[in-house]
């Protein structure tokens, strides 16, 4: 049988996972982040969860971020049913990534990028009436629209469908006429025009 290639040898992975997912009550953060000061596998452990984390900051918050009256809710019963003093975990500033915008109309949230195969996954919104740049696809490009409506050439999404372009195919019309958002994984190697 083989090792699990996901296992540390650190007893404190567990902290750090928690730190990561920001579910460490206040009082124990100052330890884990004095370890990662420390331990060169949980940093890196710590770097490959904060790339799935960080990704689902950007998602709707009705989908994963239950009303923050929630968070004292259950604080109250832990602490009902244990006897002891409620801890929240503390809040992580600066996960959520801005919109940027790419163009007239066009924004995105960057949410992962792979260097090595020159890809990206990043939400991007489009404003009404607003039309992406004809391009040719590098590599394969998958998008999944989340809301609104998108015009890909003669096609027309609703939320829920998905697209997958092959690579070398090309696009001349992209185009939202309500506006839309989707989520999408693609090459920033794709060329313009």
């Amino acid at each position: 049988m083989s090792p699990d290639p996901h296992k540390t040898d650190c007893d404190q992975a567990e902290l750090i996972a928690l730190f990561a997912i920001d579910a460490l009550p206040a009082n124990e953060v100052r330890q884990a982040e004095a370890h990662l000061t420390t331990c060169e596998a949980c940093r890196r452990d710590l770097e490959a969860m904060r790339t799935v984390t960080q990704s689902f900051v950007a998602w709707p918050t009705d989908v994963l971020r239950p009303d923050p009256s929630l968070w004292n809710r259950v604080a109250a019963r832990v602490s009902a049913e244990t006897g002891t003093t409620p801890e929240l975990p503390a809040s992580v500033a600066g996960l959520d990534p801005d919109w940027e915008q790419a163009g007239p109309g066009i924004f995105y949230k960057l949410l992962t990028t792979d260097r090595e195969r020159g890809r990206a996954s990043l939400l991007v919104r489009l404003d009404p009436g607003a039309h992406y740049p004809a391009h040719r696809h590098a590599e394969f490009e998958e998008l999944h629209l989340l809301e609104g409506e998108l015009w890909i050439d003669h096609r027309k999404l609703h939320p829920g469908d998905f697209n997958r372009a092959e690579p070398g195919t090309a696009d001349s019309r992209v185009w939202s006429e309500t506006g839309c958002t989707c989520f999408l994984t693609t090459s920033f190697r794709d060329v313009l025009g």
